[in-house]
């Protein structure tokens, strides 16, 4: 599994308090929440490995192919009745079902009766729904996590019982005795069965949200490549949370595995470092991903520092909390594994002739390790000079301009250091200068 902690996860807004903004709930085209439940899960568990991850992305392609053809039979309604079903004590009706014990049934246990019969209806369309997907996937030309999941499947629907799923068409089909027969035998002699289904049937829903996903926002499938080496590239690579993002080019190798980014605040660092990481992200559950093109290893491990904060409770500072980040990220990447490492605004909770000490030190160290790459963005410009020496560090900067004192930033990435300074700017467009003038 691809090493990313919670705060890494938290950084990119893959989970978010506020679903509108994260990248789970930009995925979820999930049909049913049983399916979105699994598809949380998904992407809590990124993988690290060549063999899965390809796999995963031929088994969302299929699926792809599949989508217009998907059973609709299988509903979020038909998924909570059948829970409930297994969850509602009810009194068995008798082992074998006449005309005659079907009404005394129905006239000394009403509410069971009609319970097992409404829960029976659903069971059969649910059960003609996984045999659909059986025929829908054949089990021999699907990549591995399809046809073990196929395997499963037809394993747990192989009992004649359940042969008057082929022989109906729907459960009205039924005469009441039969159909009561069914469901006496699905909530007493399946209900095993029935629980692994259900969870099969979720992996399959968090597969189709998934492809959906892919189809419905234009998303490109990467290249992987089994490169012991660390790298990264992509053309036309933007944010999947903007509404009208700006694209990237971007390429990070072995020769030249560290970025060295600047620019005015807002002209688009902090939005180019995590559209990297949700695609790196993204890319590493099988996924496409939100880029014309991407090229990239298999990484090991994914780690940001973007949104550190200060802890009142522990007496913690912000700058303290900083020094722990990069500490831990230092241990961890020590380790020989190949790492995505992203840092914004290096030590901003110090001043500044301490942060361009901190910073230049650090930056130094990490420039000793090749099984990284490393984008760090700092507003430490002065410091980048000094840094050239190193052959494996490149500059990039988002370059901001002002016209009658509006600023005017293009988010393209350029090539250098950028030197620009708009702070006293800023303040003046927003009216702060005015209003301290005024003061007193």
């Amino acid at each position: 599994m691809l090493d990313i902690d919670k705060t890494t996860l938290a950084d990119l807004s893959v989970f978010n308090t506020e679903e509108g903004f994260s990248v789970f709930h930009f995925l979820n085209l999930t049909l049913t929440s049983n399916g979105k439940d699994q598809l949380y899960r998904i992407l809590q568990h990124p993988m690290d490995d060549y063999d899965s991850i390809t796999a995963m992305q031929e088994t969302i392609q299929l699926v792809i192919s599949r989508l217009n053809d998907w059973p609709a039979i299988i509903s979020n309604g038909t998924i909570k009745v059948i829970e409930r079903f297994y969850e509602t004590a009810i009194d068995a009706p008798p082992a074998e079902m006449t005309s005659l014990n079907t009404f005394t049934y129905k006239i000394f246990h009403g509410p069971d009766y009609s319970l097992l019969k409404y829960s029976s209806i659903h069971c059969f369309d649910f059960i003609c729904g996984m045999k659909q997907f059986l025929a829908l996937f054949p089990e021999d030309q699907s990549p591995p996590p399809l046809r073990a999941l196929l395997a499963d499947c037809r394993r747990a629907l192989n009992h004649p019982e359940l042969s008057v799923t082929d022989t109906c068409q729907r459960a009205g089909d039924l005469g009441k005795p039969a159909l009561l027969q069914f469901g006496r035998y699905i909530r007493f002699r399946f209900r095993q069965q029935m629980i692994e289904l259900l969870h099969l049937h979720a992996r399959l829903d968090a597969w189709f949200g998934m492809a959906k996903a892919v189809l419905q926002y234009g998303l490109q499938f990467p290249t992987f490549s089994r490169s012991n080496e660390p790298f990264m590239e992509a053309r036309g690579l933007y944010h999947i949370l903007l509404q009208e993002p700006v694209s990237y080019d971007v390429r990070l190798h072995p020769d030249k595995n560290f970025m060295f980014l600047t620019g005015a605040n807002m002209a688009g660092k902090s939005t180019f470092i995590k559209s990297v990481g949700i695609a790196v992200f993204l890319a590493h559950l099988g996924m496409g991903v939100p880029a014309k093109s991407m090229s990239l290893s298999v990484f090991n491990g994914l780690l940001s520092n973007i949104n550190v904060a200060d802890n009142i409770v522990r007496g913690e500072s912000y700058f303290f909390n900083e020094v722990q980040r990069i500490k831990g990220t230092i241990q961890k990447i020590n380790d020989g594994r190949r790492w995505l490492i992203l840092i914004d605004e290096l030590f901003k909770g110090t001043n500044v002739q301490d942060a361009m000490k901190c910073s230049s030190l650090v930056i130094e160290g990490l420039l000793k390790m090749p099984n990284a790459l490393f984008i760090l963005s700092t507003h430490l410009y002065e410091i980048g000079d000094a840094l050239r020496v190193h052959p494996n560090i490149q500059f990039s900067f988002f370059e901001t301009s002002a016209e009658n004192g509006q600023l005017h930033f293009s988010y393209h990435l350029k090539e250098g250091i950028s030197n620009d300074r708009f702070g006293y700017l800023i303040l003046k467009r927003e009216g702060v200068v005015d209003m301290l003038d005024k003061l007193g």
